[in-house]
């Protein structure tokens, strides 16, 4: 075994190296392999003309490419990429909100002409979802923006909101715009989604490149419906092993953050495969894909199956090809975990990669919890919190605020019953324990937002979260702390008025 390992020339994974002290499990086998070194002479003058010779008889050869090479290799029109190559890219769907549209409209029409038409009306996607329920005129201007520029230019996918003080009585507003994207058909397997916002990744969930630009890019987007990108290389990342019914997938893209760093995907590919990822929900899937701009990550990646077609059954009628990554694709790190040997973490204040047990934070007392945004306000989400309070027959210690991601998951709260309650629904359940009363859908105070903001941090509180940063003055106050955690452990940890692992409840 030995001398297999040193011909495969793999190094294991050391903890010590990395200092994570008691929050490391080393039931994880994680490793990396280099598989072959990818380097590339760029030539600054042409090379002198072969001496003619025969063409081969075998034909052209092709390499074996990840699915990351091969969505970008069809949407650049190539046969075949390599990681590091930059290549014009045709897009399959742009997305834009009111933090950044502004922004993007402005260099579209400085670029192109104030008169000038998008590249297709029909493949841009604007939603209004950041700075929404507030009184600050210059977000509501961003939104007035919006409005006109999709008049202008009859934008088919505006989801608009012109009624701040009832969002029931806007049909056509939906709320964050990553679950708004998945829930509207915008999400399709082997297509190219671009957004002005870092974690479009989310819908790297559906088997499609989905990653943030910035409104520079974007506004070349909407003139001409190509970008150009530097193909990255691919880390692949195996989870395997029952789920505890304690762990979400909050809790494995916060492991896998802790063990390579915030930088440790920077410009890189994260593909998930496994058992475990077989079996999540596409709204699990989504939470993993979300947070692997966190870790640098580029892109974030689940290969398509029955799970992925069944949802989009109901949502989408434009045909989509599904793709997957070659047997013997290169990928430039394997780690694999065995998942049902994982406890439920946090990432302490102040970044996504300080990562520890929640049971070694049992001390930290806490001002407030925050369920929601675009990695943790889906319906499953709240259902995920509502199932631990129904367990432990408790009110909760501390303010509690729910802020569902679109109209449809605030439907969801009023409308589901939630598994073993009776027939309960989530609103009711969170009423009897004490809640605040689910407020309307939006970013909320995940990033902070202007001072009105629902829920938003104005004191330098301690703070449980269902998001995804949390970096000093994310959710406003910039002494504020934040404990990133799954929607058992947040809900858990309402109940205690500590951090609490949501095994006290759950077993």
């Amino acid at each position: 075994m030995a001398s297999l390992l040193a011909a495969s020339k793999c190094s294991f994974f050391n903890p010590k190296e990395f200092d994570i002290g008691s929050s490391f499990s080393p039931s994880i086998s994680a490793h990396r392999c280099r598989r072959r070194a990818m380097r590339k002479v760029l030539a600054v003058m042409a090379p002198p003309a072969p001496s003619p010779r025969s063409p081969a008889t075998t034909g052209s050869v092709k390499h074996s490419m990840t699915m990351t090479e091969k969505i970008l290799a069809r949407a650049s029109e190539r046969s075949q990429l390599e990681p590091g190559e930059n290549v014009w890219v045709n897009v399959d769907v742009l997305m834009t909100h009111d933090v950044c549209g502004p922004g993007t409209i402005g260099i579209f029409k400085r670029e192109f002409g104030q008169n000038a038409k998008v590249w297709d009306r029909e493949k841009i996607v604007i939603i209004p979802d950041h700075y929404i329920f507030t009184s600050d005129e210059r977000a509501n201007r961003n939104v007035d923006i919006l409005r006109d520029f999709c008049s202008e230019q009859n934008i088919k996918y505006f989801y608009d909101i012109k009624d701040l003080s009832n969002f029931k009585v806007n049909p056509d507003y939906k709320g964050v715009c990553h679950v708004a994207l998945a829930q509207e058909g915008h999400c399709r397997p082997g297509e190219v989604l671009l957004g002005t916002d870092s974690h479009t990744c989310n819908a790297g969930a559906f088997g499609q490149f989905a990653t943030g630009i910035g409104n520079t890019d974007a506004g070349f987007v909407m003139g001409t419906g190509k970008v150009l990108l530097k193909v990255p290389p691919t880390m692949k990342f195996i989870l395997d092993g029952e789920m505890p019914d304690y762990l979400l997938a909050k809790d494995l893209i916060l492991q896998i953050i802790g063990e390579i760093t915030v930088a440790g995907a920077t410009y890189k590919s994260m593909e998930f495969v496994g058992s475990t990822v077989e079996s999540l929900t596409m709204e699990e899937r989504m939470t993993l894909c979300n947070m692997v701009v966190e870790a640098g990550g580029k892109n974030g990646v689940v290969p398509a199956d029955e799970t992925t077609f069944k949802y989009l059954e109901d949502k989408t009628s434009v045909k989509y090809e599904t793709v997957y990554s070659d047997d013997n694709a290169r990928f430039i790190s394997d780690y694999k975990f065995d998942v049902s040997k994982l406890e439920p973490l946090v990432a302490k204040p102040h970044s996504p990669d300080n990562r520890a047990l929640a049971r070694e934070c049992k001390d930290v007392k806490i001002d407030r919890v925050y369920i929601g945004s675009c990695t943790g306000g889906k319906t499953e989400d709240f259902l995920a919190a509502a199932r631990v309070f129904l367990a432990s027959g408790k009110k909760v210690k501390v303010p509690t605020f729910l802020v569902p991601a679109t109209q449809k998951v605030w439907m969801d709260i009023y409308s589901l019953p939630v598994p073993g309650s009776g027939g309960k629904t989530c609103s009711q359940i969170f009423e009897e324990v004490g809640c605040d009363v689910p407020a309307s859908p939006s970013c909320g105070a995940c990033l902070g937002g202007p001072r009105d903001t629902y829920a938003r941090m104005n004191e330098p509180q301690v703070c449980v979260s269902t998001t995804n940063r949390n970096f000093p003055g994310r959710m406003g106050h910039k002494e504020g702390q934040i404990y990133l955690a799954s929607p058992y452990t947040a809900a858990a940890s309402a109940l205690t008025g500590f951090v609490t692992d949501p095994r006290e409840f759950l077993m």
